[in-house]
């Protein structure tokens, strides 16, 4: 099987698997993120299969679904590529990057090994910023039955994965807790370039919001 019968295997498997998916974790997701790697990549001179395979197989088990288990990914990954015969450098580059990919809090870093995962990386942080990226934000706060603001709780500045994990704030707080400074984690310069307007829109709604809320507009 060649590169490009592999990649529409793998496309047609993730979009059965995520299409109608309601918290923003979704088909069309992935098909941003697959979009948005494959540009930083060309500019950043990524190996474009890699990156590919990755973006598209990046959330196939994601670990806010898996019970917690942040190796759900790439466990689900491995599989469906050894389900196709992908030669085993291929394979471990790819859930390596899916492995390493997600936020884990505030004060956790999360480093990335390869260009092609930076590429990954950059795209997927991308999405959860801007326009969608508030979209996707609230999406996903419904679908855990969070508050959209409570004033009375702080965000917090969660230093472990785990404390991040079992975190219900309000979804305003997310905003504080990783949007706002994933413009600042990005690995790539393209990335960052692109997140720039991303970054200031998210600014000028929260203060929108929070100038609605207390009755300033």
């Amino acid at each position: 099987m060649n590169e490009r019968d592999i990649i529409q295997k793998t496309t047609d498997h993730v979009r059965g698997l995520l299409s109608g998916e309601g918290s923003g974790h979704d088909w069309f997701h992935v098909q941003r993120v697959c979009r948005l790697a494959l540009r930083i990549g060309r500019e950043e001179r990524a190996d474009l299969y890699i990156v590919e395979l990755a973006a598209l197989l990046h959330d196939v088990a994601d670990w806010k679904f898996a019970g917690g288990d942040h190796e759900a990914g790439s466990h689900a990954a491995r599989r469906w590529l050894h389900s196709l015969d992908v030669p085993p450098d291929v394979t471990d580059h790819v859930c390596d990057i899916i492995a390493c990919l997600s936020f884990k809090g505030a004060g956790v870093e999360t480093p990335m090994r390869s260009l092609e995962g930076q590429c990954v990386q950059d795209a997927d942080r991308l999405d959860a910023l801007g326009a969608i990226g508030i979209a996707r934000a609230f999406a996903y706060g419904g679908h855990k039955g969070r508050l959209l603001y409570d004033p009375t709780i702080p965000p917090q500045p969660h230093a472990s994965f785990e404390a991040y994990k079992k975190n219900t704030g309000p979804t305003i707080n997310h905003f504080y807790e990783k949007l706002l400074l994933l413009k600042d984690r990005l690995n790539t310069i393209t990335a960052g370039r692109l997140a720039a307007e991303r970054h200031a829109f998210m600014e000028s709604y929260l203060q929108q919001f929070l100038a609605e809320w207390n009755g300033e507009l």
